[in-house]
């Protein structure tokens, strides 16, 4: 079994409008203009620089792995996550020195666990409400199978815009899990003020319980590993968090794909980790870095209208090599990678030095015209920058970013923009960069 070094996955959140057009898998027209948090810093202004010459300016350091999330709209502020239960605020590129949300006493942190994930209500300006996504004990001792909890919650911010309401969290989803990797966490908005939530398979090594291909706990598949077998593992969930129904805290999507199935939530399957997934707030086009088992990392693009109901292969596939699970693999109803990084060279591949992918986000931020369009990513282990594009065809060009003089950062853990569309690196160690560009 192969394990992240770190401990991460997920952060981050887009904002959106109200709710936009639907044309039938969450492919509407686009976010309306949003104002900014009410007694927030106005966005920071820069001047244009044009080139694509790379480099990154450290602007400071939390403690432990820091994951960067998305600001509500118009917030002159960056938010950071400490894996250990924390939301840090920048400033002008300043720390702040108390947290805005501390829930350490919560959560369970270390390795893969803690806190992995946040996302801003596309209406924080007038409700003050926001996402995390986080590992914890399960609170029901009796279920020995799964010791941990992966848990969506709900926060508001006190009339002070620095400070959250610790004791404001309502739990709006808990999914039991028995190993302590593969969390997922990456929470987004839509363009239709829908909130999707990345899962891992729940860990160990292999997807043992077949989560990743499941939506039927009552299936035959998922009833051999009874008691283990979470069919909301494995997935990209979207639910409504403004409209609870049902009974529940959230509600579902009426053009949800799988809504005739025991896991309407679901909206793609078959992932592993995606540990950093986004859109690109302009063409709603979405990005997934799936981490990889124990041969190849991957990158899926999937264009705006052609996301729900997705199956990116695991753990039937690894990318689009055929994985023990289900050997021998079909090709059908499978969507498979724009572009594999390998581990090993063998198969005609070379070894990549790629062991953790770390996805990114597409660039449309204000200060560097030239980065416009291009999807930065970069990987734990090879701590490169990459540059991609989304073609016509549907294939994606990938430039390797020449590194300075000192190399990039060691044990990245996530890049994501700000309220701007400005980029930041953060690692393993709680490094936070401003992604830059020059002649």
């Amino acid at each position: 079994m192969r394990k992240l070094a770190l401990l991460m996955v997920i952060a981050a959140g887009c904002g959106g409008g109200k709710k936009a057009p639907n044309n039938g898998d969450g492919s509407g027209s686009g976010p309306a203009e949003a104002g900014p948090t009410a007694d927030a810093p106005a966005l920071v202004q820069c001047t244009p620089t044009s080139g694509t010459t790379m480099s990154m300016q450290m602007i400071g350091r939390v403690n432990g792995v820091a994951i960067v999330a998305t600001s509500p709209p118009g917030d002159g502020r960056l938010f950071v996550i400490e894996q250990q239960g924390r939301i840090r605020l920048f400033v002008n590129e300043t720390l702040v020195s108390d947290p805005f949300l501390d829930i350490s006493a919560k959560i369970v942190a270390g390795g893969e666990q803690g806190l992995l994930g946040l996302a801003f209500s596309p209406h924080y300006a007038e409700n003050n409400t926001f996402y995390v996504w986080y590992t914890a004990n399960n609170p029901n001792t009796a279920d020995t199978n799964n010791p941990w909890v992966d848990v969506l919650e709900k926060y508001t911010t006190t009339s002070d815009p620095n400070k959250a309401d610790p004791t404001s969290g309502q739990i709006i989803l808990s999914i039991p899990d028995f190993a302590s990797n593969h969390n997922g966490g990456m929470l987004v908005f839509d363009q239709n003020d829908y909130l999707l939530v990345g899962t891992g398979d729940g860990g160990s090594g292999g997807d043992p319980h077949h989560n990743a291909q499941n939506l039927d706990p009552n299936s035959a598949d998922c009833q051999a590993h009874a008691n283990q077998c979470q069919t909301m593992l494995g997935k990209i969930l979207r639910i409504d968090v403004d409209h609870p129904a049902n009974g529940k805290p959230y509600g579902i999507p009426a053009d949800n794909p799988f809504l005739t199935s025991p896991t309407p939530e679901a909206y793609i399957i078959g992932v592993r980790n995606p540990w950093r997934w986004t859109f690109d707030t302009k063409t709603w086009d979405m990005w997934i870095a799936d981490v990889g088992q124990d041969l190849v990392e991957e990158l899926d693009v999937l264009p705006a209208g052609q996301q729900a109901g997705k199956n990116l292969g695991w753990s039937e596939w690894e990318a689009d090599n055929c994985y023990g699970n289900y050997t021998p693999c079909s090709m059908t109803g499978f969507t498979f990678p724009q572009a594999e990084y390998w581990h090993a060279a063998v198969q005609g591949h070379t070894d990549s030095g790629y062991r953790a992918i770390i996805g990114g986000q597409v660039y449309r931020g204000p200060c560097y015209p030239d980065l416009t369009g291009y999807y930065f990513f970069s990987d734990n282990t090879a701590h490169t920058l990459e540059r991609a594009q989304l073609n016509a065809d549907g294939s994606v060009t990938i430039v390797d970013q020449t590194p300075p003089s000192g190399g990039w950062p060691t044990g990245p853990s996530s890049i994501h923009a700000d309220a701007r569309g400005e980029l930041y690196e953060t690692t393993t160690d709680g490094y936070v960069y401003h992604l830059e560009a020059g002649p």
